[in-house]
């Protein structure tokens, strides 16, 4: 296997200021945000954008890198809590403060399935979400019949209200977090009309599947 030879000075300069000004206009705009507008706030042309970044993914992926690692530390300390519930709780509130602080990661978050990923950073993440979610449900604190998968609608929903309202009440998806979450707890269950989303499901509705 061949080692990559390292970026020369000039091309290292053009991706970094390309990932800076893709991460400022993800922010403000959404991951959606046209490539040209991104090479112009970098100074750079749009054929120098493509031959560092030849898919749009390729440039979301470079923005958000180290965003796996900061859901799994987060997801890390979550487990650390004696109180299961307690840990659901802080991490879902932990995400959902990312979210609202960052246009494009919201867009992400909403897209993407940890476990569809290739990323190692993303897969750990999945996999310590899943703990989190069974030590809630085995506590007796969690509903029975909420499975990983139902995270997707906190993520969801979390994603539309920061678009509706964010630039009104930016602090509003606490109230409608608070809401699922009291929808979640055991002691508050009722019998659900539909069963849960398959993984291959959840896959699909993210664009992630065939």
């Amino acid at each position: 296997m061949t080692t990559p030879r390292p970026l020369r000075k000039d091309a290292q300069r053009n991706r970094e200021q390309l990932v800076r000004a893709a991460r400022e206009l993800f922010a403000q705009h959404g991951i959606d945000v046209a490539l040209e507008e991104i090479a112009r706030a970098a100074g750079v042309s749009i054929g120098t954008l493509y031959n560092r970044f030849p898919a749009r993914q390729d440039l979301v992926d470079a923005v958000f890198e180290d965003r796996a690692e900061t859901v799994s530390r987060l997801a890390e300390h979550a487990l650390s809590l004696d109180d299961p519930w307690a840990g659901l709780v802080h991490f879902l509130e932990r995400v959902c403060e990312l979210q609202a602080a960052d246009r494009g990661y919201n867009d992400l978050v909403s897209r993407r399935v940890p476990q569809a990923s290739p990323s190692e950073g993303y897969q750990r993440g999945y996999e310590l979400m899943s703990r989190i979610v069974a030590r809630a449900r085995e506590s007796g604190q969690l509903r029975a019949d909420f499975t990983l998968e139902d995270m997707a609608f906190v993520t969801w929903g979390t994603t539309r209200t920061v678009e509706a309202v964010g630039a009104v009440r930016p602090e509003m998806w606490r109230r409608h977090l608070a809401l699922l979450l009291d929808g979640m707890r055991a002691d508050a269950a009722h019998p659900l009309p539909e069963p849960p989303l398959r993984p291959e499901e959840l896959a699909r509705a993210m664009g992630q599947g065939c």
